[in-house]
């Protein structure tokens, strides 16, 4: 086996490797996880802070006076 051999089966490999990784994720049995995995960025872990009258966040009220 030569060098040139080797390198036709790796590309070979790689290229059902990578079609493999494609069926699997386009593959209808993933659809719901990944469906919940893309939605994880609009999920709040924080709550929203009150704002007052003014439409101005609680507690930024006061504008910091630099002097």
């Amino acid at each position: 086996m030569t060098m040139g051999d080797f390198h036709s089966w790796w590309t070979v490999a790689m290229l059902v490797l990578f079609i493999g990784i494609v069926i699997w994720a386009w593959s209808g049995k993933r659809r719901e996880e990944f469906d919940s995995a893309a939605h994880i960025p609009f999920e709040d872990d924080e709550p929203l802070v009150p704002a007052d009258a003014r439409g101005v966040p609680a507690g930024r009220n006061e504008e910091k006076r630099h002097g």
